[in-house]
């Protein structure tokens, strides 16, 4: 019997080698070619650099040929691109299968965590947002990339990977000076509007009419509120539609955590100045004291549970119950996107860039005959605590991540796939895919010029100085997978009305200075793990510079906007300065 089943087993061994062929280098660099010619255009390489990047790539992967690797990322445009594109197109030129799962965001942080936690080695590679850089920062689980590619990565690094073209490198960069993840894509949360309606000038007149001032892009949370109710409560209808001057989610999930995360507290004024995070306090409510976290609540010089954190928090329960749709506040993130390319929302104050590509397709009721959009994306308004200095949203920047944990035989052949997804051979064509930019020169290219006007402000966005200001959450947060969870089951409570937005922030603020406290007793994250500042009385804190601030007199204030191309013009303006 077991020889039977050994005989067996050697002939699917040779079934198995008859199969797959061997590649010659010479099938390599035809394979190279096809893709080159066929998919890898344009690129802001010639096609005879290209070629020589591929080689480099065939080169260096020869010790991996036949290897079965997986890597994993969350589900977006790009990713999808990257899965059923770039993967395979990696696998016929250097021989490596390359396994690229796409997965909820929620749940590549399980993955993950699990595999931080237990040693096991679940992926080879992970695309996680640099949220976590704290996280990796701290936990010396994470194999630094300035380490990797000077070290036992430097045979598998490609000369011309050109780190300083990334925007996003900053933001993956810890205390310590190290790059601990590679930028892969990268976009922002602004602020989306009907540009078609906004220049009506029947409806500029009714509004002007109404509010006393010029309807336009909004500077300030007062006067997105102003046109929320203008659209919804004074309008009402367009061309026969309902339409709602608001457009957001408010179920009890996952996702609901990000909303806020991504930088809602300091969009409304919470924390400190400082790019590319408030110092002492970020936005997530956090105090430092040089690389350590010394408190979340206001009593411990915190400022998660703070007047400008309640106020942001109130003023998103008011919004989504007045002037958004009555089935937005049971949709997730998922189901909210889609929504304003229906054709009914007037503006949405916190709008994901990765919703571009899908927001210019042929025949959408928001999009024009010609190809151009009856929308545009504008620099997000700020609330009534916000102070200049101040970050003003959020920017994902989902990056390449090695964990110490996966083998070094199989990092190898991971690193040379997560190269090939960046490389200057591809992301010009990528992010013109999924819209999401992770290289200055991609961003400046001639074919993005030209498509600038399909794409609704975005080119314009990402060219200006502007963008400096939005950037991801930042080292101040030792442990985001712990934390993250924390903001959903919270808001979640002011979302559904079962607290108030007091009740709620005060009950994420405990919950996050139990974790910080957790991690100090448990001492894991050295010298620059959390250490509690004693608690205090609120007055003792209002009283000093900085975050927290006291709760103002007036937090509506008069509203006030910018034309949209007036604003564009001063974008140009600034960066030829």
């Amino acid at each position: 019997m077991k020889r039977r089943q050994f005989l067996a087993g050697t002939a699917a061994i040779a079934a198995a080698t008859i199969i797959r062929p061997r590649l010659t280098f010479a099938d390599q660099m035809d394979a190279a070619k096809k893709w080159v010619d066929n998919e890898f255009q344009p690129s802001t390489l010639g096609k005879d650099q290209q070629m020589a990047q591929m080689e480099w790539f065939i080169k260096a992967a020869q010790p991996f040929k036949g290897m079965d690797i997986k890597v994993v990322s969350e589900t977006i445009t790009t990713h999808s691109y990257e899965s059923k594109t770039l993967a395979p197109a990696f696998n016929e030129i250097t021989g490596i299968n390359i396994t690229h799962d796409i997965i909820q965001e929620g749940d590549v942080v399980e993955k993950l965590q699990t595999q931080m936690q237990t040693g096991q080695n679940v992926y080879d590679a992970y695309i996680n947002d640099s949220d976590l850089i704290g996280t990796h920062f701290r936990y010396k689980q994470t194999v630094p990339i300035s380490d990797f590619v000077v070290g036992d990565g430097k045979d598998v690094t490609d000369p011309m990977l050109d780190i300083n073209d990334f925007i996003g490198k900053s933001f993956t960069t810890a205390p310590d000076g190290k790059l601990y993840q590679i930028p892969d894509q990268q976009f922002a949360n602004l602020y989306w509007f009907r540009y078609d309606w906004f220049t009506n000038p029947d409806i500029k007149a009714k509004f002007k009419a109404a509010y006393g001032y010029d309807l336009g892009v909004p500077v300030n949370w007062s006067a997105y509120e102003d046109i929320a109710e203008f659209f919804t409560d004074k309008v009402k209808t367009i061309d026969g539609v309902r339409v709602y001057g608001h457009m957001d989610y408010g179920k009890k999930d996952p996702s609901l955590g990000w909303r806020f995360t991504d930088a809602w507290l300091s969009m409304a004024g919470s924390g400190d100045k400082g790019i590319p995070n408030g110092l002492p306090v970020d936005e997530w409510g956090i105090r430092m004291e040089g690389c350590r976290p010394v408190g979340s609540s206001v009593a411990r010089g915190g400022d998660t549970n703070g007047p400008a954190a309640v106020y942001s928090v109130t003023k998103y329960v008011e919004w989504l119950k007045k002037y958004a749709p009555p089935e937005a506040a049971g949709m997730t993130f998922g189901e909210a996107g889609p929504v304003p390319a229906q054709g009914n929302i007037a503006q949405q104050i916190f709008w994901y860039t990765a919703f571009t590509a899908d927001m210019v397709k042929p025949g959408l009721p928001v999009m024009n005959a010609d190809g151009t959009p009856k929308w545009r994306m504008a620099p997000s308004p700020h609330g009534a605590y916000w102070q200049e200095g101040m970050k003003l949203g959020y920017q994902d920047c989902g990056s390449w991540t090695l964990l110490k944990s996966t083998p070094l035989e199989r990092m190898k052949p991971a690193w040379l796939y997560g190269q090939f997804t960046i490389s200057k051979s591809v992301t010009l064509k990528k992010s013109h895919v999924g819209l999401t930019f992770i290289r200055e020169s991609d961003i400046w290219d001639k074919s993005f010029t030209d498509r600038a006007p399909q794409l609704g402000g975005l080119i314009e966005f990402y060219r200006s100085p502007a963008r400096l200001l939005w950037t991801p959450t930042g080292v101040n947060v030792p442990d985001y997978p712990k934390l993250a969870q924390l903001w959903w089951q919270n808001i979640g409570d002011a979302s559904s009305g079962a607290k108030t937005p007091q009740e709620a922030m005060d009950a994420l603020a405990e919950a996050q200075d139990k974790v910080l406290e957790r991690l100090e007793k448990a001492g894991v994250q050295g010298d620059c793990g959390p250490k509690l500042n004693e608690k205090k009385d609120a007055k003792y804190w209002f009283d000093q510079p900085g975050a927290p601030f006291p709760k103002l007199a007036d937090e509506k204030g008069p509203g006030q906007t910018v034309d949209y191309d007036e604003l564009i013009k001063t974008w140009a303006a600034a960066k030829q300065q």
